[in-house]
Protein backbone atom coordinates (compact mmCIF):
# COMPACT_ATOMS: atom_id res chain seq x y z
CA UNK A 1 0.00 0.00 0.00
CA UNK A 2 1.68 3.23 -1.11
CA UNK A 3 1.65 6.49 0.82
CA UNK A 4 -0.35 8.05 -2.00
CA UNK A 5 -3.13 5.61 -1.24
CA UNK A 6 -3.47 6.51 2.47
CA UNK A 7 -2.42 10.16 2.85
CA UNK A 8 -5.64 12.16 2.74
CA UNK A 9 -7.82 9.07 3.23
CA UNK A 10 -10.02 8.28 6.21
CA UNK A 11 -9.58 5.31 8.50
CA UNK A 12 -12.92 4.35 9.98
CA UNK A 13 -12.77 2.16 13.07
CA UNK A 14 -14.44 -1.22 12.74
CA UNK A 15 -16.87 -2.22 15.51
CA UNK A 16 -14.18 -4.62 16.79
CA UNK A 17 -12.35 -1.57 18.24
CA UNK A 18 -15.25 -0.91 20.63
CA UNK A 19 -14.04 0.03 24.10
CA UNK A 20 -10.62 1.19 22.87
CA UNK A 21 -9.27 4.70 22.33
CA UNK A 22 -10.36 4.28 18.72
CA UNK A 23 -13.98 3.32 19.47
CA UNK A 24 -15.97 4.73 16.48
CA UNK A 25 -12.99 6.87 15.47
CA UNK A 26 -12.63 8.51 12.08
CA UNK A 27 -8.98 9.28 11.40
CA UNK A 28 -7.75 11.60 8.67
CA UNK A 29 -4.40 10.30 7.47
CA UNK A 30 -1.77 13.06 7.30
CA UNK A 31 1.19 10.93 6.27
CA UNK A 32 2.06 7.35 5.45
CA UNK A 33 5.46 6.19 4.24
CA UNK A 34 8.24 3.74 5.00
CA UNK A 35 8.73 5.34 8.42
CA UNK A 36 5.14 4.66 9.50
CA UNK A 37 1.83 6.51 9.50
CA UNK A 38 0.28 9.48 11.25
CA UNK A 39 -3.26 10.80 11.42
CA UNK A 40 -5.74 12.61 13.66
CA UNK A 41 -9.18 11.61 14.90
CA UNK A 42 -11.50 14.21 13.40
CA UNK A 43 -14.62 13.21 15.32
CA UNK A 44 -13.53 13.42 18.97
CA UNK A 45 -14.05 16.98 20.31
CA UNK A 46 -13.10 17.70 23.91
CA UNK A 47 -14.60 20.35 26.18
CA UNK A 48 -11.33 22.34 26.25
CA UNK A 49 -11.59 25.65 24.40
CA UNK A 50 -8.74 26.42 22.00
CA UNK A 51 -8.57 29.87 23.63
CA UNK A 52 -7.68 28.26 26.97
CA UNK A 53 -4.55 26.61 25.58
CA UNK A 54 -3.68 28.63 22.45
CA UNK A 55 -5.37 32.02 22.90
CA UNK A 56 -3.81 33.52 19.79
CA UNK A 57 -5.55 30.97 17.57
CA UNK A 58 -9.12 31.38 18.85
CA UNK A 59 -10.06 33.78 16.04
CA UNK A 60 -8.82 31.31 13.40
CA UNK A 61 -10.32 27.99 14.54
CA UNK A 62 -13.62 26.74 13.20
CA UNK A 63 -16.69 26.12 15.31
CA UNK A 64 -17.11 24.60 17.84
CA UNK A 65 -13.79 26.21 18.84
CA UNK A 66 -12.60 23.32 21.01
CA UNK A 67 -9.51 21.16 21.01
CA UNK A 68 -10.08 17.73 19.44
CA UNK A 69 -8.51 14.53 20.75
CA UNK A 70 -6.18 13.66 17.88
CA UNK A 71 -5.09 10.31 19.22
CA UNK A 72 -3.22 8.61 22.06
CA UNK A 73 0.32 9.70 21.08
CA UNK A 74 1.89 12.89 22.51
CA UNK A 75 -1.24 14.17 24.22
CA UNK A 76 0.72 17.14 25.56
CA UNK A 77 1.43 18.43 22.03
CA UNK A 78 -0.88 20.33 19.68
CA UNK A 79 -1.28 19.89 15.94
CA UNK A 80 -3.16 22.34 13.72
CA UNK A 81 -5.03 21.17 10.63
CA UNK A 82 -6.22 23.77 8.13
CA UNK A 83 -8.06 24.14 4.85
CA UNK A 84 -6.59 26.76 2.54
CA UNK A 85 -7.68 28.28 -0.76
CA UNK A 86 -5.56 28.49 -3.87
CA UNK A 87 -2.60 26.45 -4.98
CA UNK A 88 0.10 28.29 -3.03
CA UNK A 89 1.63 26.85 0.12
CA UNK A 90 1.26 29.76 2.56
CA UNK A 91 4.02 30.53 5.04
CA UNK A 92 3.74 28.25 8.08
CA UNK A 93 1.56 25.67 6.33
CA UNK A 94 2.63 22.33 4.85
CA UNK A 95 0.11 20.94 2.38
CA UNK A 96 -0.96 17.37 3.01
CA UNK A 97 -3.27 16.85 0.05
CA UNK A 98 -5.49 19.20 -1.91
CA UNK A 99 -6.73 22.03 0.30
CA UNK A 100 -5.65 20.31 3.55
CA UNK A 101 -2.51 21.31 5.37
CA UNK A 102 -0.77 21.17 8.71
CA UNK A 103 0.02 24.51 10.31
CA UNK A 104 3.09 25.35 12.37
CA UNK A 105 1.47 26.68 15.55
CA UNK A 106 4.62 28.67 16.33
CA UNK A 107 3.82 30.87 13.32
CA UNK A 108 1.85 33.97 14.38
CA UNK A 109 -1.88 33.42 13.79
CA UNK A 110 -2.22 36.76 11.99
CA UNK A 111 0.15 35.50 9.26
CA UNK A 112 -1.84 32.29 8.77
CA UNK A 113 -5.38 33.63 9.15
CA UNK A 114 -5.80 35.26 5.69
CA UNK A 115 -5.00 31.96 3.93
CA UNK A 116 -7.17 29.71 6.11
CA UNK A 117 -10.81 28.84 5.41
CA UNK A 118 -11.14 26.30 8.26
CA UNK A 119 -8.99 25.12 11.17
CA UNK A 120 -8.95 22.51 13.93
CA UNK A 121 -6.49 22.02 16.79
CA UNK A 122 -5.75 18.49 17.99
CA UNK A 123 -4.17 17.28 21.22
CA UNK A 124 -2.04 14.31 20.27
CA UNK A 125 -2.20 12.13 17.21
CA UNK A 126 -2.57 8.53 16.08
CA UNK A 127 0.69 6.97 14.97
CA UNK A 128 1.86 3.62 13.67
CA UNK A 129 5.29 2.06 13.19
CA UNK A 130 6.30 0.82 9.72
CA UNK A 131 3.88 -1.90 8.50
CA UNK A 132 1.83 -1.76 11.73
CA UNK A 133 -1.14 0.02 10.16
CA UNK A 134 -1.16 -2.30 7.16
CA UNK A 135 -1.42 -5.24 9.57
CA UNK A 136 -4.34 -3.62 11.41
CA UNK A 137 -6.12 -2.96 8.10
CA UNK A 138 -5.51 -6.57 6.97
CA UNK A 139 -6.98 -7.92 10.22
CA UNK A 140 -10.14 -5.82 9.70
CA UNK A 141 -9.69 -3.17 12.40
CA UNK A 142 -9.99 -0.28 9.94
CA UNK A 143 -12.00 0.54 6.85
CA UNK A 144 -10.08 2.77 4.42
CA UNK A 145 -12.35 5.20 2.56
CA UNK A 146 -12.09 8.45 0.63
CA UNK A 147 -12.41 11.67 2.58
CA UNK A 148 -14.60 14.55 1.51
CA UNK A 149 -13.36 18.16 1.74
CA UNK A 150 -15.44 19.11 4.79
CA UNK A 151 -15.03 15.93 6.87
CA UNK A 152 -12.30 17.32 9.13
CA UNK A 153 -14.19 20.54 9.87
CA UNK A 154 -17.79 19.45 10.47
CA UNK A 155 -19.61 21.17 13.32
CA UNK A 156 -21.36 17.84 14.03
CA UNK A 157 -18.05 15.95 14.21
CA UNK A 158 -19.31 13.45 16.78
CA UNK A 159 -21.78 12.12 14.18
CA UNK A 160 -19.10 11.52 11.52
CA UNK A 161 -18.64 7.75 12.07
CA UNK A 162 -22.11 6.69 10.82
CA UNK A 163 -22.19 9.48 8.20
CA UNK A 164 -18.96 8.28 6.56
CA UNK A 165 -20.03 4.64 6.66
CA UNK A 166 -23.50 5.37 5.29
CA UNK A 167 -22.14 7.19 2.24
CA UNK A 168 -20.01 4.15 1.27
CA UNK A 169 -23.00 2.03 0.34
CA UNK A 170 -23.13 -1.76 0.48
CA UNK A 171 -21.87 -3.63 3.54
CA UNK A 172 -20.15 -0.56 5.01
CA UNK A 173 -23.42 1.38 4.93
CA UNK A 174 -24.97 -1.37 7.04
CA UNK A 175 -22.18 -0.93 9.61
CA UNK A 176 -23.47 2.61 10.23
CA UNK A 177 -26.39 1.06 12.11
CA UNK A 178 -24.18 -1.08 14.35
CA UNK A 179 -25.23 -0.23 17.93
CA UNK A 180 -22.75 1.55 20.18
CA UNK A 181 -23.41 -1.15 22.78
CA UNK A 182 -24.37 -4.44 21.06
CA UNK A 183 -25.56 -5.92 24.38
CA UNK A 184 -28.39 -3.35 24.37
CA UNK A 185 -29.67 -4.63 21.00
Amino acid sequence: MSSEKLTGKLLVAAPSLRGSTFDRAVILMLSHDGDGALGVMVNKPTEVLVGDVLPGWMSVVSEPGVVFQGGPVSLDSALGLVAVDGSDEPLGIRRVRGRLGVVDLDTPAEIIEPAVTAMRVFAGYAGWAPDQLEGEIDEGSWYVVDSEPGDAFRTDAEDLWPVVLRRQGGQLALMATFPADPSMN
